[in-house]
């Protein structure tokens, strides 16, 4: 398809979605749009009060110079907020949040269709975020569900964190790319088995796998494909027992931020947990 076609077609299949999720996205443009999408932002990610997510008046200023700031309404209410900012790769996805009551119902999956249609339609045909590599659904959301693909391990990259979801955790980060001209994947096809690429496969290696007492326990890179293991749930982890949440840090950040800095590309994430990391190919002669 040609860049026009392209853009429409990412638009009616952003409105689709958004209307089979049951809710509204459009760009914010009034100071008080800017107000209400701060208040839900903060309610999402709970920050200390001395330290805002961002403000009012500089979520305008994005706005006004042509950035990517949308509210997500269900039954008249905003119920959901994202900012994305211009950046030298073409959009970058900076922060997004859905209240409690509508998630589970597609929400996230309809902010970045219409993130990918508001893009194209100004000739931006590359996304690029960032998310902590340790939060199993969101690693499986944009690897999968997405086709994004990470291009950068950043360790501790925003430091200290004094919002609830952050706080008491070093803020590693995977950066991704999202390539907008290739077809996003299909809403229809069947999920993947709930199942791990076979460790037993010729030239298939684990990295990193869980212990018989929940500690991460580093194995073997030398394979053409490395497995890499990261719990299910470090959001409750974290909850009760904060020193291993620490541990599956530490070594994630060892095995696959060292497998990325040697080289490696990062070619999946299984619906159980494991990144899938592979050679690069090498281009023929």
């Amino acid at each position: 398809m040609n860049a026009p076609e392209t853009a429409a077609a990412a638009a009616a299949l952003a409105e689709l979605t958004a209307r089979e999720a049951g809710v509204t996205i459009s760009e914010l443009h009034e100071l008080d749009e800017m107000h209400d999408a701060c208040r839900l932002l903060d309610r999402v990610w709970r920050p200390d009060p001395g330290n805002p997510l961002i403000t009012p008046e500089l979520l305008r200023v994005f706005a006004h110079s042509g950035s990517y700031v949308v509210g997500v309404r269900h039954g008249g209410r905003l119920a959901g907020a994202c900012l994305g900012f211009l950046a030298t790769a073409g959009l970058h996805s900076h922060i997004a949040g859905v209240v409690d009551d509508v998630r589970g119902r597609n929400v996230g999956y309809a902010v970045k269709l219409h993130q990918r249609a508001w893009a194209l339609a100004r000739g931006i045909t590359t996304v690029t975020w960032t998310f902590d590599p340790l939060v199993s659904r969101n690693a499986y959301f944009n690897l999968a569900k997405l086709g994004a693909v990470p291009s950068e391990y950043l360790a501790d990259f925003y430091g200290a964190m004094r919002d609830e979801v952050n706080a008491g955790t070093e803020t590693d980060r995977l950066l991704v790319r999202w390539e907008l001209t290739a077809a996003p994947p299909d809403r229809s096809a069947a999920p993947p088995p709930d199942r791990g690429p076979d460790p037993a496969a010729a030239h298939t290696v684990i990295g990193l796998d869980a212990g018989p007492d929940g500690r991460p326990t580093a194995g073997r890179l030398d394979g053409d494909t490395v497995l890499v293991r990261i719990p299910p749930d470090i959001e409750a982890l974290r909850r009760t027992d904060p020193s291993l949440a620490r541990a599956w840090r530490h070594a994630l950040r060892e095995v696959l931020g060292g497998l990325m800095a040697d080289g490696r590309t990062v070619t999946g994430f299984t619906r159980d947990g494991w990144y899938v990391t592979e050679q690069p190919q090498e281009n023929p002669a």
